[in-house]
């Protein structure tokens, strides 16, 4: 009996052996044409370079980099290349007020004037008070004006300012570094009446709390509370609470922050390079990171939507990923676009109308996608170091897109 149970047991193990062997084949032949596709994408032309991933629960199914972060240096782009995340950075914005909001620094239905040295308001509604979730949910009534593209990007020192191109936005330009302003200044002149940069058209015409209006002002001025709040600047708070936990260690703020050899190129187009510059309202769209820092930073997201992330509770957690507005807060709802997150609004965390999670992100040279399924809890990430430059880049971007999502069940089992 106990050879034969010996043997019984031999041959399991062996059929369990084979069997496993046999998926990791699987799971390689499908990362292999996986990454085939994407090369083939590539190789169309309309990007200097990107990196992509799918992600779960318990990490990268798939993380590859293609093209280059430096055409000219013929550096590949891989998965540590650096860059910018754009509008992606909002969602750590919402991060770092629910954390402030546990350490009990502050609470999201506070007004935010009982925090600022300066006083916030709508001119058309005055006695109305802008409250912390209604930045967060982008119902403040703040908008941004003019002054928010021409004062917004300074470049890195040592850059010349002539014969630069113009960004994607015609009225948008760069700024030499010796321009730039720090975020509380920027604020102040943007937001108050005696402001030298002040316009009227940077409120709506309507309450506060009323009307969905996409505000990056809005979200900066979210992160100056939350440094007002717990005494520190917001770059050590989310130092401190975020991208150490998470083990994102080559991530940062700045390019003086982060490893600047690993720093990729911005293209206005795969043959236009554009300067490396920085933002004076770097809440709304300046960290800087890589496919595997954002990897983890995704599988945290994938994690507390589930009620088991580690970067807040789940309580806040489920504040964060709950959708916060109705119809009646949209004069024009997006229920067309399944890659836009403007369908409806947590702390400052996206949701489409075909339910997927997440952000998108856009500025000079810079596009990045990030969303999860909360049905399979399985999400993706794309990173382009090039502006789409044309109908034809969009569809290529799209393409790569839903070609991650064609291999996401592939790879996950």
């Amino acid at each position: 009996m106990r050879h034969l149970l010996l043997v019984f047991s031999l041959c399991l193990a062996l059929g369990t052996s084979t069997q496993a062997t046999a998926q990791r084949a699987r799971h390689r032949a499908a990362q292999d044409s996986l990454t085939a596709e994407l090369e083939a994408l590539r190789s169309q032309g309309h990007f200097t370079g990107f990196g992509v991933a799918l992600v779960t629960r318990r990490g990268a199914l798939y993380q590859h980099g293609f093209g280059f972060a430096d055409a000219q240096a013929r550096t590949p782009y891989d998965v540590h290349t650096l860059q910018p995340i754009a509008s992606v950075t909002k969602t750590v914005v919402g991060l770092a007020l629910l954390k402030a909001q546990e350490l009990g620094k502050l609470t999201l239905d506070d007004p935010i004037n009982k925090y600022l040295s300066f006083q916030v308001v709508n001119p058309s509604f005055p006695r109305v008070p802008i409250t912390l979730r209604q930045l967060a949910n982008h119902t403040s009534s703040i908008r941004d004006n003019d002054f928010y593209l021409s004062k917004n990007l300074y470049l890195k020192p040592s850059q010349p300012l002539a014969g630069l191109p113009r960004t994607f936005r015609e009225e948008q330009a760069f700024i030499p570094a010796d321009s730039a302003v720090a975020l509380p200044v920027f604020l102040q002149n943007v937001l108050t009446q005696q402001g030298k940069w002040y316009q009227a058209k940077g409120f709506l015409a309507r309450p506060p709390g009323e009307l969905y209006e996409y505000s990056n002002v809005g979200t900066c001025l979210a992160a100056y509370v939350v440094e007002l709040a717990t005494g520190q600047s917001f770059q050590a708070f989310t130092t401190r609470y975020l991208t150490r936990p998470l083990h994102m260690g080559a991530s940062g703020w700045n390019v003086g922050d982060v490893d600047f050899a690993r720093y990729a190129r911005p293209y206005q187009a795969p043959a236009v390079p554009l300067p490396y510059y920085s933002l004076t309202t770097y809440p709304d769209g300046g960290f800087i990171s890589s496919v595997t820092d954002m990897s983890r930073y995704l599988r945290e997201l994938i994690r507390g939507y589930q009620g088991q992330g580690t970067v807040l509770r789940p309580a806040s957690y489920r504040d964060y990923f709950r959708p916060q507005l109705a119809a009646s807060n949209f004069e024009e709802r997006n229920e067309r676009n399944p890659f836009s997150e403007s369908y409806n609004v947590g702390v400052f965390m996206g949701f489409g109308y075909t339910g997927y999670i997440g952000h998108t992100g856009g500025d000079p040279g810079v596009v990045t996608l990030l969303f999860f399924d909360p049905k399979t809890g399985t999400g993706r990430l794309l990173m382009l170091n090039t502006n789409l430059s044309g109908r034809a880049a969009e569809v290529a971007m799209y393409t790569i897109w839903n070609t991650l999502e064609k291999y996401q069940y592939r790879l996950g089992h």
